[in-house]
């Protein structure tokens, strides 16, 4: 009985550059969106006053803590984002590939943004405009962030493996004949 070919590490590390890309493009449009429709300090209702647009510019990070050590927070992104990159190329899972590229492509928006928005380099902000019940406003790329730490604690609740359940290296298919 023939097994399974473990699926190419390049093959998953690319859907995850992939779907990085397209959260990226995505986040930053939308972001060009709100900045040319939205004011600052103006509700705009989408569902009743559950959901409304709102333009913000966030120096800090959720609930706008921290304000004023911006620097860290690009560190911080930066370093995440690093840190998604080495651990997705080891990952050989669709699953997973598409959890770690929603994740990338939200901490490298923000990373990007706080990088190159405002007067200094690593002293930018983030375009907010996804206001939350009142309590909060966020982006897409917040969405991508939550919605993917979201996805993955229940592809790890479910125990979907990341890689080759052997744990095995990437190795080219088995050709053996008897």
């Amino acid at each position: 009985m023939a097994s399974q070919k473990p699926l190419p590490r390049r093959a998953s590390f690319w859907v995850t550059i992939a779907l990085t890309v397209v959260v990226l493009v995505l986040d930053q449009l939308s972001k060009i969106w709100a900045v040319s429709a939205l004011e600052p300090g103006t509700r705009t209702p989408v569902v009743g006053t559950l959901i409304q647009f709102q333009l913000a510019f966030n120096t800090g990070g959720a609930f706008s803590s921290g304000a004023g050590t911006t620097w860290i927070f690009t560190i911080f992104s930066g370093l995440a984002a690093i840190a998604i990159i080495v651990f997705a190329w080891s990952v050989r899972s669709i699953p997973w590939a598409i959890g770690l590229g929603a994740l990338l492509g939200g901490a490298a928006s923000h990373f990007g943004d706080r990088l190159l928005r405002g007067g200094s380099l690593g002293n930018g902000y983030v375009i907010d405009f996804i206001d939350y019940f009142g309590w909060f406003i966020g982006n897409l790329a917040d969405i991508a962030i939550v919605g993917s730490i979201v996805y993955m604690a229940i592809l790890a609740m479910m125990r979907v493996p990341w890689r080759d359940p052997a744990g095995q290296p990437a190795t080219h298919a088995e050709t053996t004949t008897a």
